[in-house]
């Protein structure tokens, strides 16, 4: 393995790390109540809650882009394999048996983008988005650090000491 890509494979599995720690702290934050959508409507009136919302959908949507866009392609250069479209690796990453679906990491992104775009007059689907953006939330996680821990047996990144 060139040592570039090395360097890039240690750098993504601090940085997967830590948004990792950070999306917990978030969600821990956000849904230490049912999030419906009177809640969701509130958040016009509640900047606390709000900014924890916020900074939830932002560490989410953070996690999956470094996971999709950036470990997933170096992963698959690592294990000598191909890279292409986003839904090219994603299918690959499934087809190696280390992402249960690549059609669910798709309908994640679109909560994404509903968690991002669609909430400020639509708190029902915000509410909705944000619960099911928790509940994917420890898929997510799961594919990150399966990805790591392939790379780690592999020799090709060092564990954490």
């Amino acid at each position: 393995m060139k040592p570039e890509l090395a360097e890039r494979l240690q750098f993504l599995q601090r940085v997967i790390e830590k948004e990792i720690q950070h999306l917990r702290y978030s969600a821990s934050q956000v849904f230490q109540n049912a999030m419906t959508p009177e809640t969701a409507a509130s958040l016009q009136h509640n900047e606390i809650l709000a900014e924890k919302v916020e900074a939830f959908a932002s560490r989410f949507s953070r996690l999956q882009d470094t996971v999709g866009d950036k470990l997933l392609p170096a992963w698959l250069r690592a294990l000598g394999e191909h890279t292409g479209a986003v839904i090219d690796n994603l299918d690959r990453a499934e087809k190696l048996g280390m992402l249960k679906s690549a059609d669910q990491w798709l309908e994640i992104r679109l909560i994404r983008n509903q968690m991002v775009h669609e909430y400020i007059e639509q708190p029902e689907i915000l509410a909705n988005a944000l619960n099911l953006a928790a509940s994917f939330q420890p898929e997510l996680e799961h594919f990150a650090l399966a990805l790591i821990k392939d790379l780690q047996s592999r020799g090709l990144l060092i564990n954490p000491q």
